[in-house]
């Protein structure tokens, strides 16, 4: 009986893995860290340099990038974040 109970359980959690995983949203959370960011500019130049700090917003595709003291908005899209 109390297999059987564990095995419902079981059940029930891939259940809802696979719910959580299916309507496209994050199953597990990770943290990410970045040490150089390249932003585009809508003039077309490249804005380059060492990220302070920068956030993405969860409800879009906007990304706040901090260079040099400078915070940028822009689109996802725009930016190119890498670690050395």
């Amino acid at each position: 009986m109390k297999r059987r109970k564990m095995l419902i359980v079981i059940l029930l959690a891939a259940i809802l893995l696979l719910l959580c995983a299916g309507c496209n949203r994050p199953v597990f959370d990770t943290v990410w860290t970045f040490d150089r960011a390249q932003i585009r500019m809508p003039d077309g130049t490249v804005v380059s340099g060492a990220v302070e700090a920068w956030r993405d917003f969860e409800d879009g595709d906007m990304l706040q990038v901090g260079i040099d003291g400078v915070t940028y908005l822009t689109h996802s899209a725009n930016v190119l974040l890498w670690t050395e």
